[in-house]
This record gives C-alpha cells, sequence and structure tokens, in this order.
C-alpha cells in the first residue's frame, strides 16, 4: 500500500443547524450521499427548537405540547439515524419566532440574545473535536430571517475563521481550520420554477403558482457555485423530514411535487461557496473539490 493511501484521513462535514427539522430540510440529501459514501457527517444543532411551533394537526395534541422540547430530541434521533449522521447539540435555547407590529422583544436567555463569544465557543470546541474539511450553514440573513437561523450564520462563520487560531478560545482544544465553508441555496427559483413545469408538463395542479408569482424579479443574493447530484437520496431526506412529525406534516407542501418528478426536474441540492482556502475550479459538483488533493499533497513524501 502506498504512503499516499495510508496518510490519507476520512474526510468530514459539518453542518450547522437552528434548530432540529433544518438539518433535514436543507443539505439532508447530500449528507445521506456523503455519510453513504464514508464520509463522516456531523449534524450541529445550535437549539433544541422549544418554541417552535406545532406544524402538523396530527401533532397538535396536549400531551404534545406539554412535552413538545422531549418530543422534538426524539424526533432528531430518529432523523439522525435515518440520515446516518451524527448529531451533537450546542444546549441552546430557541428563540422563537418574534411576530407582530412592532416585533417584541425576544426571549431573556435565549440563542438569539447571546454574546457572540458565548454562542460561539462551543461550536469552536465542536469544530476543534471533530476536525472538519467543510461546513456548511446559512448565509447572513439565515435562509429566512428567524433569530436563530440569523445566529447560527454568525457563529458559524466565527467558528470557521477561530477554530485554527491558537490565542483564540483557549481551552477549547487543539486547533483546526476547516477549508471550505458553504451557504445553503435550497429554497430558489429555478428549482420551483422546474419542478412546477414537470407538475404541469405530468398533468399534475402545481401548488407553486403563487408562490413563483411572489418571486417574480426577485434575484438570488449569493450566485450558486455548487450542485451536488444527490437525487439517489431524496426518499431518505423525505423519510427524515416525516420524522420531525411535529413540524413536517406529510401532506404538507414539502410533499407537494412526486418523488420521481424532483429527480428528473432538480437533481441537487446547492450552495454558495463563501469561504475556500484551497484551490477549486466553479462551479462544483462536490463539496470536497480540491480537498482531497491537499491532503494528497501533504501525504506525499
Amino acid at each position: 500500500m502506498s504512503e499516499t493511501s495510508t496518510c490519507r484521513e476520512p474526510l468530514r462535514l459539518m453542518a450547522v443547524h437552528a434548530h432540529p427539522d433544518d438539518e433535514s430540510s436543507k443539505g439532508a440529501a447530500t449528507m445521506a450521499r456523503y455519510a453513504a459514501e464514508g464520509v463522516q457527517v456531523l449534524v450541529v444543532t445550535c437549539t433544541g427548537g422549544e418554541r417552535g411551533d406545532i406544524l402538523n394537526p396530527a401533532m397538535d395534541r396536549p400531551e404534545i405540547k406539554e412535552n413538545l422540547p422531549a418530543v422534538r430530541m426524539e424526533e432528531m434521533a430518529k432523523a439522525r439515524e435515518i440520515l446516518g449522521v451524527e448529531q451533537q447539540w450546542l444546549g441552546f435555547v430557541d428563540s422563537g419566532l418574534p411576530e407582530g407590529e412592532p416585533l417584541p422583544p425576544l426571549p431573556e436567555g435565549c440563542f438569539g440574545l447571546q454574546p457572540i463569544e458565548v454562542a460561539s465557543e462551543p461550536l469552536v470546541r465542536a469544530v476543534r473535536e471533530f476536525r472538519p474539511h467543510v461546513m456548511l450553514t446559512y448565509d447572513e440573513n439565515g435562509g429566512y430571517p428567524h433569530p436563530d437561523h440569523i445566529m447560527t450564520h454568525k457563529v458559524s462563520v466565527e467558528a470557521f475563521d477561530a477554530a485554527g487560531d491558537p490565542d483564540r478560545y483557549p481551552g477549547t482544544g487543539e486547533p483546526w481550520q476547516p477549508l471550505k465553508l458553504y451557504y445553503h441555496m435550497t429554497f430558489h427559483q429555478d428549482r420551483y420554477l422546474a419542478e412546477h413545469q414537470a407538475m404541469l408538463d405530468a398533468g399534475l395542479e402545481s401548488p407553486y403558482e403563487e408562490m413563483l408569482k411572489r418571486w417574480q424579479d426577485r434575484p438570488l443574493k449569493w450566485e450558486i457555485t455548487t450542485k451536488v447530484p444527490c437525487a439517489d437520496y431524496f426518499d431518505v431526506r423525505d423519510q427524515a423530514l416525516i420524522a420531525h412529525a411535529t413540524q413536517i406534516d406529510p401532506n404538507g407542501p414539502f410533499f407537494a411535487c412526486p418523488t420521481d418528478l424532483r429527480r428528473k426536474a432538480w437533481p441537487t441540492e446547492d450552495y454558495h461557496l463563501a469561504r475556500s482556502l484551497v484551490d477549486t475550479e466553479l462551479p462544483e459538483d462536490d463539496l470536497f473539490a480540491g480537498v482531497q488533493e491537499v491532503q494528497e499533497k501533504v501525504c506525499l513524501p
């Protein structure tokens, strides 16, 4: 066996999410594919989702409401098993989604109100322990403006920048520098246009027409740089979503387009490469593009 093959370490992917269920609605098929191919995948969940609404009418029952934090932990355990990934809680409390005019203040002690150093410390520790080559997170708007999603972006960028610096966050482990940071680009107009047209072509009624009207002339803030083929894992993604039964209605919009049509219409999950410390050519079809080449250089005698 060559020295190159013996010294290359397994590839590692870390996905940082705000709440349980986010990992199954954003990048789940990507993670399931990489995990099946032998990549070590860790989902880091920043909060317990304690203030999430029950969005599935079948689960809107008193005993579920009374035990929602425990129920959501059980749902997360099922989802991570389905996806074949590891998962770690950071232990912060869900901020909830404020509504009203003006918006009410966030609850005291919640994730969205933590000082950045406090919110980032456990994630820096997790990065130094797991040593990911690639990290996934949300853009600066959180994908949508939920305070926990926005804070998840902030702590992910902070951890990406700080984990490799031995002078920052002392006492959280040996420094480790991830090589690439991506933003999820899951919900965008081109994807839904493709699924909408696929349903019409199949003689089905599409539920996306009104949504697409609202999205007209709304350009993407971030360019899609990376499309990961993962259509073979769309069923796994759906099963993981359904495991989050308090949040996902199996008769709801996530499943409006039949899986076989989704595979044909848009067979990828999409990302924006926000930071890279390795050379790569855009567009990409692999989150680890450039990473394996760096490993090989390190392994050469």
